[in-house]
């Protein structure tokens, strides 16, 4: 792991005190960070073209 440059950013950019940093996960710190991708929201389309190739049964 990169810590120096990982406490640079989150002290530095974040304004973070050491105990923020080192309570932190590792999710917890990417997400603060931007390092993590949300991913796009299923759209309308997407969802018909699976809810008709899986459809729920009724049995």
């Amino acid at each position: 792991m990169p810590w120096q440059t990982l406490m640079e950013r989150a002290m530095g950019g974040l304004c973070w005190r050491p105990a923020d940093f080192w309570a932190a996960t590792p999710r917890e710190l990417a997400a603060a960070l931007g390092l993590i991708r949300q991913k796009a929201a299923l759209g309308r389309r997407d969802f018909d073209r699976l809810m008709g190739q899986f459809p729920d049964r009724l049995d």
